[in-house]
């Protein structure tokens, strides 16, 4: 059974208040987020299900501040772009916010 989902692509910041916050830490502020926003995020299926989230740049080093890091989502229905990226920016922790949004697909 297919389904169809809507691709966001989302480009965050690492500020300076969290540099020092290592990446796995970083991806685990990102999903706590998506799931205070309550967005309709898709879920892997099995036995241990996970956030469809795909990570596009590196993974920074402690003490590395970047604005150009990008993940793509995967959502179950579709949500405004500027909804998105204004209700994760009040739900992110102090020095992590979403500059951007983008529609991949449906």
């Amino acid at each position: 059974m297919e389904q169809n989902y809507h691709v966001i692509k989302i480009k965050y910041s690492k500020g300076d208040e969290i540099k020092y916050i290592s990446h796995l830490d970083l991806i685990r502020a990102l999903e706590r987020a998506i799931r205070r926003a309550g967005l309709p995020i898709a879920y892997s299926q099995g036995f241990n299900p996970r956030m469809l989230i795909s990570y596009k740049t590196r993974a920074l080093k402690v003490g590395e501040t970047s604005d150009e890091c990008e993940a793509e989502i995967k959502l179950l229905e579709n949500i405004p772009l500027q909804e998105i990226k204004n209700i994760m920016n009040t739900v992110l922790p102090k020095g992590m916010e979403i500059a951007a949004t983008d529609m991949l697909s449906c």
